[in-house]
């Protein structure tokens, strides 16, 4: 079954709560969109989202890359070659990983709908099920305790608030969320780089009476070596998030000792589904727990990478919410939400459909 054509188009879907994290604040959610049409016109989309300041694709580059100039090379392609496929969008755009992972996830929906079977099941799903958290940004203790009252009242059980400015603060926060709330909340945090490491271990030894699931990319990305220098315990219950963008810098992570104990898999830093399964063979050999996080993006991209996290084993934590906050949206459908707990929809592909 061939390609018939291929089509690419950007848009900007809003933000209805703007937040602030430790280097940037996000008022826009700009993405840029694929969409594939078989011989039989069975459709597949998808969708890149990019963080310049994590990965240097700006979107400019990213909706550049996906210019029909570029991407008419899959036009008259078998979609039965989808590992082939995938490989040849892995090369010829290196520095793109949003561009990549627009054009991977919407070859994996054409195939997978070509198939009649949701994605997950083509991948092999392991799991049926996982709360997802919702993410409050840097705030002060006020908004951050009326935020998390909110994402209680909507039925979510697990918080991911980012600190990493002011540690003071940043602990401040987390004792009075336990006050107000008990253990009604998972809490996971990420300091987006914001921590030293002794800030690091200050942050840990003053909150761990008040179970914190996990702490999400405290150093700067580039101090692996530092990261591997604390104490086992804690880096136990790190993340590693902007430090682990492709297979190679995982198995830089995993060289003894081990670095952290929980990867953050990302579809827009990897460059798509392909490629967040070799992240996620390594990190099960060293028994490294997944936790997929995502920018904010559409539902199409949210639900790839939720059908490829219930595909592995070793998948443990989702932070899937970048959609939930969107204006508006260019699909419908896609995965279901029911009380912070995400499933998969059943239906062929990404299940999703354009409005």
């Amino acid at each position: 079954m061939k390609i018939k054509s291929i089509k690419s188009w950007t848009a900007d879907l809003g933000n209805t709560k703007p937040y602030t994290i430790a280097f940037k604040t996000v008022d826009e959610v700009n993405n840029a969109f694929v969409e594939i049409t078989l011989d039989n016109d069975i459709t597949g989309i998808g969708a890149g989202n990019p963080s310049e300041y994590v990965t240097g694709e700006n979107f400019k580059s990213c909706a550049d890359a996906l210019h029909e100039n570029n991407i008419s090379f899959l036009a008259g392609r078998d979609i039965r070659e989808l590992n082939q496929l995938t490989f040849e969008v892995w090369q010829k755009f290196p520095k793109n990983p949003a561009a990549r992972a627009a054009l991977d996830i919407a070859l994996y929906d054409a195939f997978t709908k070509f198939l009649n079977i949701p994605l997950v099941k083509y991948l092999g799903q392991k799991i049926h099920s996982l709360p997802t958290s919702n993410t409050i940004g840097i705030k002060n203790v006020e908004e951050t305790l009326k935020e998390a009252q909110e994402y209680g009242e909507r039925g979510f059980k697990v918080l991911k608030v980012k600190l990493g400015i002011d540690l003071n603060e940043d602990i401040e926060r987390m004792v009075k969320l336990r006050e107000k709330f008990g253990n009604k909340f998972v809490i996971r945090i990420d300091a987006n780089q914001g921590y030293t490491p002794e800030k690091t271990i200050e942050f840990y030894e003053k909150t761990k009476h008040l179970t914190i699931e996990l702490i999400e990319q405290p150093l700067p990305a580039k101090e692996i070596e530092a990261t591997k220098n604390l104490p086992a315990h804690l880096r136990n219950i790190i993340a590693a998030d902007e430090s682990l963008l492709t297979s190679k810098s995982a198995m830089e992570l995993v060289k003894p000792p081990l670095a952290t104990g929980i990867f953050n898999i990302k579809l827009m830093k990897c460059g798509g589904i392909s490629q967040a399964l070799k992240i996620a063979d390594i990190a099960a050999q060293e028994d490294v727990e997944l936790f997929w996080g995502c920018n904010d993006e559409s539902i199409v991209s949210i639900t790839a990478a939720l059908h490829t996290a219930f595909a592995c084993a070793n998948t443990k934590y989702i932070d899937l919410d970048g959609s939930l906050d969107l204006a508006r949206d260019v699909v419908k459908g896609g995965f279901i939400l029911k009380d912070g707990v995400m499933f998969c929809s059943g239906k062929p592909g990404l299940g999703v459909e354009r409005i």
